[in-house]
């Protein structure tokens, strides 16, 4: 891995699973689930105008528009669980990450907004995840890049 994509991927890039995690295997990816608002609250809410203004790396987004992004991200997820859970194999779309981190709110709108907005998604999200049985947890939808992807293995993205 190039020391860019280091930059670009500090966890790794994702990797496919090769068997289903069952109930045992999903619990840590939950629980990350419902981490994760305050964590990012902890990590972002006391940052300076000024550091929310530095790129996150070299020619990268800023501090600002990579916390925008988060619930960009984790709404069409989100989004893209549920037409699974509710559909037949939906085929879902992608979106132009780079041209919504481009607009308005994702450059310069408040952090807090997104901050609350995770917040709400992450414990709807995990509401409805709990409550899937391991047969939910195995429907699929499309996905135009990575082929069929289940609800389980979106889970662990």
């Amino acid at each position: 891995m190039s020391d860019l994509d280091k930059l670009r991927y500090p966890v790794g890039k994702f990797e496919r699973l090769q068997a289903p995690l069952g109930h045992a295997g999903r619990q840590t990816h939950l629980k990350t689930i419902e981490d994760t608002p305050s964590r990012l609250r902890s990590l972002a809410g006391g940052l300076t105008e000024a550091e929310l203004g530095g790129h996150a790396r070299p020619e990268g987004w800023t501090i600002r528009q990579v916390i925008h992004h988060v619930p960009d991200s984790h709404v069409n997820a989100y989004v893209r669980m549920k037409l699974a859970a509710t559909e037949e194999l939906p085929a879902i779309r992608t979106y132009a990450e780079q041209l919504w981190a481009e607009l308005p709110e994702a450059k310069s709108g408040p952090v807090k907004i997104s901050l609350d907005l995770i917040e709400a998604l992450h414990v709807r999200w995990a509401i409805f995840m709990r409550n899937l049985t391991d047969q939910q947890f195995q429907r699929a939808f499309t996905h135009p890049e990575w082929g069929r992807m289940t609800i389980e293995e979106a889970l662990t993205l």
